[in-house]
C-alpha cells in the first residue's frame, strides 16, 4: 500500500495511492458497506502502523471494485500531511555513505553514529520550510527513512526488517556553522521544519529490499546528491539491531539512514540553501519530496 495522510474538506483525511489517483480510505470502507474505524477517520498512521491488517484487507478488496470507486483525487492538487506528524522518536543517521565520509575527509565510522531530530522538525511534502534566522548555511540532506510498525528492544538483525511498516523520504535540514560552532548536532538538526517527510510511506511489503533503492537531490532540478542505498555503510536491519539493543522502538518511529554526497557544504563553491529555491528528493519506488526554501 501507498498510505497518505491529505488534507480534505479541511480535515486530516487517510488516503491510498492507487494508478497515480488518491483514494480518501472512508470511501472505500464506504463502498463495501462498512463504517471505517476511529483510526481511518482520525487519519492516524501511527496506530495503523502498528496493525496494519486492519485495514489492507478492507482498502485492496474495495480498490478491486473499479466501477464502484469514483475517480479519486489527483495527487498534485491537494495539500499532503506529514505521513507521521507525531512520531515518539526520530532517530537519524550520521555518516552511512562512504562517498559523503570522503567528501569530509572523515574516516569510515566503524559503528554507527546516531543522533536525533524532535517532532518540531517535522513538516510535509509541498510545505515551505522557511530559513531560520540562526543560520545563512542551510543544507539539504536526502535521506531515506524507515517507519517502525511492530515495537521491541533488542531486535535480532535477522528479524529487523519484520519490525518496518514502511518506509518514506526525508530532507535531514542542516544549519552548517550551527553545526562546526556547537561540536555536536541537536540545535543544527533540530531547527522548526527541519525535517520534510513524505509524500505519503509504501508499506514494506512493496519493497522487499530496501538496499537497492536509487537515491537523488535536486535543487531547482539540478541533480545535487545521486546514489544508491546499496551503498549504505551501515544497512537498515544492522541499524535496527544497533538502536534498539538499548532503545525500545515503538510503532510510528522514524530512522532516517544518513545521506549520499554532494550537499551543499562540500561542493566547490558551497551550495547552501537560499530563500525561492525548491528541494526534490526522488527515491525509487517512493515517489519524489518536495521542499520550498522560504
Amino acid at each position: 500500500m501507498r498510505l497518505h495522510r491529505i488534507v480534505v474538506d479541511e480535515k486530516p483525511c487517510l488516503a491510498v495511492c492507487h494508478a497515480k489517483r488518491l483514494w480518501p480510505v472512508t470511501d472505500l470502507f464506504a463502498v463495501l458497506g462498512y463504517e471505517a474505524p476511529d483510526v481511518v477517520r482520525r487519519a492516524d498512521l501511527k496506530s495503523i502502523a502498528a496493525a496494519p491488517a486492519m485495514i489492507s484487507s478492507t482498502i485492496e478488496a474495495a480498490l478491486a471494485r473499479e466501477n464502484e470507486i469514483g475517480q479519486g483525487l489527483d495527487p498534485s492538487h491537494v495539500r499532503h500531511l506529514p505521513p507521521i506528524p507525531d512520531p515518539g522518536k526520530i532517530i537519524c543517521v550520521g555518516l552511512n555513505y562512504k562517498d559523503h565520509c570522503r567528501e569530509q575527509e572523515r574516516e569510515i565510522p566503524k559503528t554507527p553514529v546516531i543522533f536525533a531530530k524532535f517532532a518540531n522538525t517535522i513538516c510535509a511534502h509541498g510545505d515551505t520550510v522557511m530559513r531560520p534566522i540562526t543560520t545563512s548555511k542551510m543544507d539539504f540532506e536526502g535521506e531515506l527513512a524507515v517507519v517502525i510498525g511492530l515495537g521491541g528492544k533488542g531486535i535480532r538483525r535477522q528479524d529487523a526488517l519484520k519490525h518496518v511498516f514502511g518506509y518514506t523520504i526525508l530532507n535531514d535540514l542542516t544549519a552548517r556553522e550551527l553545526q562546526k560552532l556547537d561540536g555536536q548536532w541537536l540545535r543544527a538538526k533540530g531547527q522548526d521544519g527541519f525535517a520534510p517527510t513524505g509524500p505519503g510511506i509504501v508499506t514494506a511489503d512493496e519493497i522487499p529490499d530496501p538496499q537497492t533503492l536509487t537515491i537523488r537531490t535536486s535543487v531547482n532540478e539540478e541533480v545535487m546528491q545521486n546514489d544508491s542505498t546499496s551503498n549504505m555503510i551501515f544497512p537498515i536491519d544492522m541499524l535496527i539491531e544497533f538502536i534498539s539493543a538499548g532503545i525500545t522502538l515503538e510503532p510510528g518511529d522514524i530512522i532516517s539512514t544518513g545521506t549520499p554526497s554532494g550537499v551543499g557544504a562540500h561542493r566547490t563553491p558551497p551550495a547552501f540553501l537560499q530563500p525561492g529555491d525548491v528541494v526534490e528528493i526522488e527515491i525509487q519506488k517512493l515517489g519524489t519530496l518536495r521542499t520550498l526554501i522560504g
